[in-house]
């Protein structure tokens, strides 16, 4: 089971189905049985505030990823640590900024929900392993 943990201020009216929904899409694809996956919803302050304490870079971006396992490590055997077979993956954190879900979604002419959805993805598919420049 993929345990799904999602948090968002009330400011932030966000479809936890449809949360629900990408994580399940992305996980299934990559074949994940047992995990955690915590998924954050915050505003532009505080997206600024961690992008430029772990980016170093300037101003809200629309999603980031903090990985807490390496998804990869733990199935090789360079690993040096055997884990216990029924612990799950502890994936990491999605970290979404809602008003640019909303700027986005509006450029896009989609709905936020949907915009939500697809960063939640995109962040999660970096917790597994994907990146990109």
């Amino acid at each position: 089971m993929v345990k799904i943990v999602i948090r968002a201020e009330a400011r932030f009216p966000v479809n936890r189905d449809r949360v629900r929904g990408a994580v399940g899409k992305v996980v299934d694809e990559y074949g994940v049985k047992e995990a955690v996956v915590n998924v954050i919803v915050v505003g532009k302050r505080q997206m600024a505030k961690l992008n430029r304490q772990w980016l170093g870079r300037e101003g809200a971006t629309d999603v980031l990823s903090f990985p807490l396992e390496d998804v990869e490590s733990r199935e090789s055997s360079q690993a040096g640590f055997v884990y216990p077979p029924d612990l799950p993956l502890m994936l990491g954190d999605v970290v979404v900024c809602w008003p640019e879900a909303i700027k986005q979604a509006a450029e896009r002419n989609v709905l936020v929900d949907d915009e939500v959805a697809m960063l939640v993805e995109h962040g999660l598919r970096h917790l597994l392993g994907e990146h990109h420049d």
